[in-house]
């Protein structure tokens, strides 16, 4: 399965021979996932896209509604970040060589960079990721039997992971702040991705052979996952 952007919107796109129109679903999660006639120019795929934008804004935010509401985050000493799994109490120090560092068991903060507290955060967590995931890609990767092209690490909207076009691998920053046995969860499925691009049965038994217990971890990004990003 690919990806496909248009402006700030990321889709997992799946082409058919068997199919004769352009359609866009928006998952219970949130993801956009667009099905397209094999021979469909992607120009024409983009147009689509752009007229239905607004009826595609209108259900994520009836997704988001759904949700509960996360408290806005403070950049305070005291505030509590993820990472990993576990959390992480800030602290904001008047001098530190670097805007933010993870150190002694709490997240320091120089108290300048505390304006724009959570780019800074961002930033950090985007680069913390992307040599953990490779790392765990490169763990998983024999065991599925494929060779990723890259791991890349960005703001994927909804969605945690996604493969694009030349076997690229794309992560979540946010992936950083689940538990490590759920970001392997969506590790593994992506990789697996690149054997069976669709959600159909032999997806499913081969991310089975690979871990047994996807289901639960499964499970637990399904009913917690969203509850952590509103950092």
């Amino acid at each position: 399965m690919n990806s496909l952007a248009v402006g700030d919107l990321c889709f997992d796109l799946q082409r058919s021979a068997r199919r004769r129109s352009v359609q866009i679903t928006v998952d219970r999660g949130g993801e956009l996932r667009i099905s397209a006639p094999e021979s469909c120019p992607t120009t024409e795929i983009e147009r689509f896209v752009r007229e239905k934008r607004f009826w595609i804004y209108m259900k994520l935010a009836e997704k988001e509604a759904l949700e509960p509401a996360q408290p806005e985050r403070r950049y305070v000493s005291g505030e509590g970040f993820p990472y990993l799994g576990r959390s992480y109490r800030l602290l904001l120090v008047d001098h530190q060589d670097v805007p933010v560092k993870l150190e002694a068991g709490r997240f320091r903060m120089d108290r300048r960079a505390a304006v724009d507290g959570r780019a800074h955060v961002v930033r950090w967590y985007t680069e913390h990721a992307e040599p953990w995931l490779a790392a765990r890609v490169e763990r998983f990767r024999r065991r599925v039997g494929v060779r990723p092209a890259a791991v890349n690490v960005r703001d994927l909207g909804y969605r945690w992971g996604s493969c694009g076009k030349g076997d690229r691998l794309y992560f979540h920053w946010r992936a950083i702040l689940l538990p490590p046995s759920v970001v392997d969860y969506v590790v593994v499925h992506e990789l697996v991705h690149l054997i069976e691009p669709h959600h159909r049965a032999a997806f499913w038994t081969r991310l089975e052979r690979v871990m047994p217990d996807f289901a639960t971890r499964r499970e637990w990004l399904a009913g917690r996952g969203r509850q952590i990003i509103g950092t």
